[in-house]
């Protein structure tokens, strides 16, 4: 995984992608703020928020669907979008995988793949046609209709396709998001090993955190139509730049509190925190929820709390148990793989305030 920062030009090479000062706004909603952004060539960028984010309306303008009010968009150092230059998105050398696919019912596997090549020799298109099939594991379906398909299935014609006429940038919007759990993640691992083998630039639209983490060189926060925050999947959920960034990667516990020296008064406790960039006054600690680790030894509960078991998920490997702690607002969420009696209903919890996160109040 890359670990380098990407703003601005990369390593003095032409960027696959440049996106500068781009707005758009519909009516009175500014759907994109500012956004700038660079991707290298064979970067995989993860684009990740809440819906109305601007993430869908930021991957139309790169692929020409829409236009933005102003700003410019490069590709190999070449406008797209600057000024009055315009060009169509035919002409963008951009494949596209949309949500549903979008593969006609009427055409068998081959010749959806073959629509992306309707301007290629009808033998060069016949072969690059095969030749993509076998990548994605497909040549054996290639007579068959997309309603005789899987999920699955019908996500790797779309790719297919997608790469057929091989473009420089491919666009992915929501690709996984029709697949079941177990199913998406098992698809989502195989696309992006071939995308790295082929070495294709790519950015993926999804809502998926955990997603985000696991596809992309790079993540790309958004939030109301700008970017919160960019960097490695590492960066962004070791070092959160805010609540949001937060919140969007990990279900923390927020607890209120005021740091005097390196200790943090809270309504269930005074804990060391052991972070000396943190001054005095209020702040709201944030703990994930496997720093929240229930205490088995009778013999070392000194600094722990207690709290009552709510409710439990058994999750396998984890469980995931909720539990109300006197003078705390909202209950506690922890996950641990100590395997608890069934019949435990109080717990003698330690906080881990050394691997705390800390926001202003």
């Amino acid at each position: 995984m890359h670990s380098k920062e990407h703003t601005g030009q990369t390593d003095n090479k032409i960027a696959a992608l440049q996106v500068s000062a781009v707005n758009r706004r519909f009516d009175s909603t500014d759907a994109l703020q500012d956004i700038s952004l660079s991707v290298a060539a064979g970067e995989i960028i993860c684009l990740v928020g809440h819906s109305g984010c601007g993430k869908t309306t930021l991957l139309k303008i790169i692929s020409g669907i829409d236009t933005p009010d102003s700003g410019s968009v490069f590709m190999n150092g070449q406008p797209v979008v600057s000024g009055a230059r315009f060009i169509e998105p035919e002409q963008r050398r951009v494949g596209v995988v949309f949500q549903n696919y979008a593969l006609f019912p009427h055409l068998t596997v081959k010749q959806n793949v073959l629509f992306g090549l309707r301007k290629t020799p009808r033998a060069a298109a016949s072969g690059r046609a095969d030749e993509l099939l076998a990548l994605v594991g497909l040549s054996h379906m290639a007579a068959r209709y997309p309603h005789m398909l899987s999920g699955g299935e019908q996500q790797r014609v779309a790719l297919a396709r997608a790469l057929a006429p091989a473009p420089d940038i491919l666009l992915m919007d929501e690709p996984f998001s029709n697949l079941d759990q177990g199913l998406r993640q098992k698809v989502r691992g195989e696309t992006i090993t071939l995308l790295r083998k082929l070495g294709t630039t790519v950015i993926i639209v999804t809502h998926d955190a955990e997603e985000a983490l696991s596809a992309g060189d790079r993540i790309i926060l958004m939030k109301s139509g700008r970017i919160v925050q960019q960097g490695t999947a590492h960066d962004i959920y070791d070092h959160p730049n805010g609540r949001y960034a937060a919140d969007f990667f990990c279900n923390f516990n927020a607890i209120s509190g005021v740091i005097r020296g390196q200790m943090i008064e809270t309504a269930i406790g005074i804990f060391p925190i052991h972070n000396p960039e943190m001054t005095d006054g209020s702040v709201s600690m944030y703990l994930r929820p496997y720093d929240v680790v229930p205490q088995v030894d009778e013999n070392n509960l000194q600094d722990t709390i207690e709290g009552t078991i709510i409710s439990r998920h058994f999750l396998g490997e984890m469980e995931e148990l909720i539990i109300r702690v006197e003078n705390l607002q909202m209950p506690l969420r922890v996950r641990t793989s100590v395997r608890l009696p069934v019949n435990r209903q109080t717990i003698r919890l330690r906080l881990k305030t050394d691997k705390a996160l800390f926001f202003r109040d």
